[in-house]
């Protein structure tokens, strides 16, 4: 028997599929649109100023606390909780790290051992109280933010500076010169550049041709294409314009890199990331399914612990002083590049790439608005509704796509 679809009706499923589709389109990739607009007006409106070489390299060494603490909040967040206290926990192991340097004069590659050291330590106290007593993180950071910011305090009575050249070469100097110049260009650089692009093609190609292989729905071949010139031209012109800067590639950014990398690579291929996501999407579904939703939330923290600590040598490295006011709003940075770029309220949904294009918003947003003479407060005003914005965004996507 032969069932024959009203005309209204295959065309209303046509447009529910469109709008389906259309939506999932807005939300992976708007934030990269958005991106390029914001980087567009602000290119404009500073008459070029805020994409020449050298202030494209300044916009990753000041930023470069931000892309870290955000990888860390990233995986808070999707799990369902919060961290308010990482940058008072900054301020606290930068503390450790200029007694080390200065009072103690500890080999400074030691002493940032004993810094990730101290930054997981930390991180395994608050996560106790959250997994296995049952505070919720929200009281237990909160605590943490004021014990840590009062700890660096004692630590740091006054400024400790003078510290080593190669300590502060990790976050103010970079590779230039390194393999020599093609032309104006530094040659490391640009090889960096390349190697990073195709990385992203194969990468991207091999996971659609393991979804196909499983029967899983994937994005359609011009779709694909289309995000990866987008991403190669966009990349390329990074690489370029830090090649022509007078620090070439900067080392921080070489950290930064492998952070990225390595735990975008957990989140989306290992089953601890898997978990993360479990328990953020339906904690109790996750219990019943047999996860240890306790390790994977003491686990969390102590990570966001050893990042902290991670923050807190670029930080002090790039102010080349440990004081007792660093890390001052640290936490609302990183919390507002993980909604900006995607991440749920409600937890179990969030990338690792999107936190990174949320915090390069943020440090777009501050650096354009600087270069404008716009007054500190404006900037803070501004910053505030654009946050508000993506989760209104984010939220009015739902509802659309809950609707269709």
């Amino acid at each position: 028997m032969t069932t024959t679809v009203p005309p209204e009706t295959a065309s209303g499923e046509k447009k529910s599929n469109a709008l389906a589709t259309a939506t999932s389109v807005v939300k992976e990739y708007g934030i990269i649109l958005a991106l390029v607009v914001i980087i567009g007006f602000f290119q404009v409106v500073t008459q070029g100023r805020l994409l020449q070489p050298n202030n494209v390299t300044s916009l990753v060494q000041q930023n470069a606390y931000v892309f870290i603490l955000a990888v860390g909040m990233l995986m808070i967040i999707v799990a369902g909780h919060i961290d308010l206290s990482v940058g008072s926990v900054v301020a606290a192991v930068g503390g450790v790290l200029g007694v080390l340097m200065t009072d103690f004069h500890v080999n400074p590659w030691l002493a940032i051992v004993v810094a990730l050291v101290v930054g997981g330590i930390i991180g395994a106290w608050q996560g106790f109280w959250v997994a296995y007593v049952g505070v919720p993180a929200f009281i237990v950071t909160l605590g943490g933010m004021l014990i840590f910011r009062g700890v660096a305090l004692v630590l740091v009575g006054y400024t400790r500076a003078g510290f080593d050249a190669d300590f502060l070469a990790i976050s103010n100097d970079g590779v230039a010169g390194t393999a020599g110049f093609l032309g104006s260009l530094d040659a490391f650089t640009l090889v960096v550049g390349a190697v990073g692009i195709a990385w992203i093609v194969i990468s991207t190609v091999l996971r659609r041709v393991r979804a196909q292989r499983r029967g899983l729905v994937v994005e359609s071949l011009g779709l694909m294409v289309a995000r990866l010139v987008v991403l190669a031209v966009l990349l390329g012109l990074a690489t370029y314009w830090i090649a022509l800067s007078a620090l070439g590639l900067p080392y921080v950014l070489v950290i930064v890199g492998v952070v990225v990398i390595a735990y975008a690579w957990v989140m989306g291929n290992t089953v601890f990331g898997r978990h993360i996501y479990a328990v953020g999407g339906n904690l109790a579904a996750a219990k019943l399914s047999g996860i240890n939703t306790r390790k994977v939330n003491f686990w969390l923290f102590v990570n966001m612990g050893w990042l902290c600590g991670l923050a807190a040598v670029v930080v002090t490295s790039r102010a080349g002083a440990a004081v007792a006011a660093a890390g001052n709003n640290y936490e609302l940075d990183a919390i507002a590049a993980c909604f900006i770029g995607g991440a749920a309220v409600t937890g179990g949904i969030g990338r690792v790439p999107g936190a990174i294009i949320g915090a390069l918003i943020m440090g777009v947003l501050n650096m354009g608005l600087s270069i404008m003479g716009v007054d500190p407060s404006w900037q803070s005003i501004i910053k505030g509704l654009v946050l508000i914005a993506a989760v209104a965004f984010d939220m009015i996507n739902k509802a659309r796509t809950k609707g269709a």
